[in-house]
């Protein structure tokens, strides 16, 4: 395997180890939720290329990537059953709902986009946060090798977003922007203990 990366890409708040062992206890659980993750991933990329048609760097980087989160989703799900599970329903996400509320309100299409690409860089920041501790954590080897994968493909879109985001906006106002969004995520996560049968 190769080395996992250290670096939590800033994130203020590290998943406490001891998640991934609880999360190994409900896997169906937490494999249903994560093939669900990738799911709506690729629908915010789609829905984001909709919004902002007019920015062509948007779209040409994007629209690979609906294709890769669907294909992620396929591959969680040949995992669910290869062990012999089931695909759950779908369960709400919390963790995104709150990011959700903390984005720009009113008609700024400008301050709303950049609040879209860097609150997508900070989900794809925690997946691949938590995607590491299971990478580490997890006693199925296998598992956690399939995880070291999908850590590297987060950490990936991670940098693609905040690449994005400066595209469009000056390296101050990105900097000032996603220290505001992690000082907000921070706060969820103390409020928010992070629960096994949940990737996020």
């Amino acid at each position: 395997m190769n080395a996992v990366p250290k670096t939590t890409l800033g994130l203020q708040l590290p998943t406490d180890p001891r998640w991934a062992g609880a999360a190994q206890m409900k896997l169906e659980d937490i494999l249903t939720d994560h093939a669900y993750c990738e799911q709506k991933a690729a629908s915010s990329m789609i829905s984001m290329i909709q919004m902002h048609p007019e920015r062509e760097d948007i779209v040409d980087a994007l629209a690979p990537i609906v294709s890769e989160e669907w294909g992620h989703f396929r591959a969680v799900l040949a995992q669910i059953k290869k062990r012999g599970f089931k695909l759950g329903m779908q369960r709400k996400d919390d963790y995104v709902k709150l990011l959700q509320q903390a984005r720009h309100k009113g008609g700024d299409r400008k301050a709303l986009l950049l609040d879209q690409l860097l609150m997508c860089a900070m989900i794809e920041a925690r997946s691949c946060e938590r995607f590491r501790v299971l990478s580490l954590e997890l006693e199925d080897q296998e598992l956690a090798q399939f995880y070291h994968g999908f850590m590297v493909a987060e950490a990936g879109h991670y940098k693609l977003f905040i690449k994005l985001a400066k595209q469009y906006f000056t390296d101050e106002e990105v900097a000032d922007r996603w220290q505001y969004w992690l000082d907000y995520e921070a706060e969820i996560m103390k409020q928010y203990a992070a629960r096994p049968d949940r990737m996020h």
